[in-house]
């Protein structure tokens, strides 16, 4: 009987062509979606059809093109002020994502570094740190946005600074516990006795380790402070008006739903888009750094 001779999996691979070919339909389907939600967002001031803030009252709260009411032009409608719906939902998009990108990273930098010295330097340092993260566990953090937001006011500055600080906690725990994992393999014991610095073992030996994981947190991040900021909007605590984001699009629309429902669908739709499409790829690429499940 002849043996069966063992085809490595593609699992292994992660590049580019490597994911999309053992990505699902679902996947597949949320990729084009995030690339045009992406590409929309950049492209935002030459797409969109009118100036986001330009205001006409003659035309306020009119609805979108093909119901009662409708003014040429203006595809998804007006709101409260005549603004165009379409332009000030595609300049949000824009805005939104880049606040979500800036306090998605600044957030994976402190946990990443924070993460990296407990890890590495344990004893009181490490039961610092420790603590700080626990302490971040333990308050709702949306409470600590609202704290921060009202005293020191929602210009963008401070806004990426607390969608910044939201969630570091998990990028601290768990780098910390890899490193905690790593610092005794026998690579990492070879490069102290070849005198490696501290540094150096952080940046040449541990660092390529934690990738995968953090390629994951990052997109899960990315999701959680859109909602985030999209909390603060609808509260009146994000960026200042007239400068619009999906959140505070949805609040200020919120008033006028029984009688202008297209205020709030158009941002809360791109909302849900953005952050489902995150989600997914998130999971695929958690199920892809998994070893456990890469070749279910």
């Amino acid at each position: 009987m002849t043996t069966p001779i063992a085809i490595p999996s593609r699992g292994g691979s992660g590049g580019p062509l490597a994911l999309w070919h053992d990505a699902g339909l679902l996947e597949r389907g949320a990729f084009i979606l995030g690339l045009t939600l992406l590409a929309a967002a950049l492209f935002a001031p030459y797409i969109a059809p009118v100036d986001p803030n330009a205001q006409s009252l003659l035309a306020r709260l009119r609805p979108p093109l093909g119901f009662d009411r409708a003014v040429s032009g203006y595809w998804l409608g007006t709101d409260e002020l005549g603004r165009d719906i379409l332009s000030r939902s595609l300049h949000a998009l824009r805005l939104t994502i880049g606040l979500a990108l800036a306090g998605a990273t600044l957030g994976m930098l402190l946990g990443l570094t924070l993460g990296l010295i407990a890890g590495l330097v344990g004893g009181i340092v490490d039961d610092l740190i420790s603590g700080l993260i626990d302490i971040q566990i333990a308050v709702p953090f949306t409470l600590i946005a609202l704290l921060a937001v009202a005293l020191f006011g929602g210009d963008l500055i401070v806004l990426v600074l607390v969608l910044g600080i939201a969630g570091w906690e998990t990028f601290g725990r768990v780098v910390r516990g890899e490193v905690i994992k790593l610092r005794d393999q026998p690579f990492i014991e070879a490069a102290r006795a070849a005198g490696a610095s501290p540094w150096r073992l952080a940046v040449k030996h541990l660092l390529p380790n934690l990738v995968s994981p953090l390629v994951v947190m990052f997109a899960l991040s990315f999701a959680t402070i859109v909602l985030l900021e999209s909390t603060l909007s609808f509260l009146g605590l994000g960026v200042r008006p007239p400068t619009a984001t999906l959140g505070s699009m949805v609040g200020h629309g919120r008033a006028y739903m029984p009688n202008a429902p297209w205020l709030v669908i158009t941002p809360a739709l791109l909302i849900l888009l953005v952050t489902l499409v995150v989600q997914i790829l998130g999971d695929f690429l958690r199920d892809r750094a998994d070893v456990r499940l890469r070749d279910r």
